[in-house]
């Protein structure tokens, strides 16, 4: 595995901590990264996404979402009645488990549905006005006269 020095990041940047935290989290928890449950991530549209996850054998009451510290948190918690019931074969893992997503800037959760044995939180990444590009017209003068600025109307002479 490698290992990045991101001390001149800190040295150089103002604001961008989460970012080389974020790095930091995916270099060192790669290898100890839980497979269970399954899940998908996808890209419903330009600024939409979908989690599903793989939840076989939990309710929805058994099942928690949370948003925090830019992190979307599930958890998965069993009953106890379920460890008094006799198997004769369980293969259907019904385990605790917690999953963590490290979200983006202004991504934020729609919502979340239970069905068929499937969680599915859907997520969109609002960019706020202010961080949308804009067009700055510019103006000046020619001669010492006003030039006029480029607009979608036709100019008379």
């Amino acid at each position: 595995m490698r290992s990045f020095d991101l001390s001149p990041l800190y040295r150089a940047t103002v604001g961008f901590d989460r970012v080389a935290d974020l790095m930091d989290r995916v270099m060192t928890n790669d290898v100890a990264q839980p497979s269970y449950p399954p899940y998908n991530i996808e890209k419903t549209d330009e600024n939409a996404y979908r989690i599903s996850i793989a939840v076989a054998g939990f309710a929805a009451d058994q099942l928690s979402v949370e948003m925090r510290d830019g992190a979307l948190i599930v958890v998965g918690r069993k009953s106890d009645a379920d460890a008094e019931k006799a198997y004769l074969h369980r293969g259907i893992a019904t385990r605790a488990f917690e999953r963590r997503f490290a979200l983006a800037d202004h991504v934020k959760v729609l919502g979340a549905s239970h069905e068929d044995g499937m969680l599915h939180i859907n997520l969109v990444h609002e960019v706020p006005e202010a961080l949308k590009p804009r067009r700055i017209e510019i103006s000046g003068t020619a001669s010492g006269r006003p030039v006029a600025t480029h607009t979608s109307q036709t100019i008379d002479a």
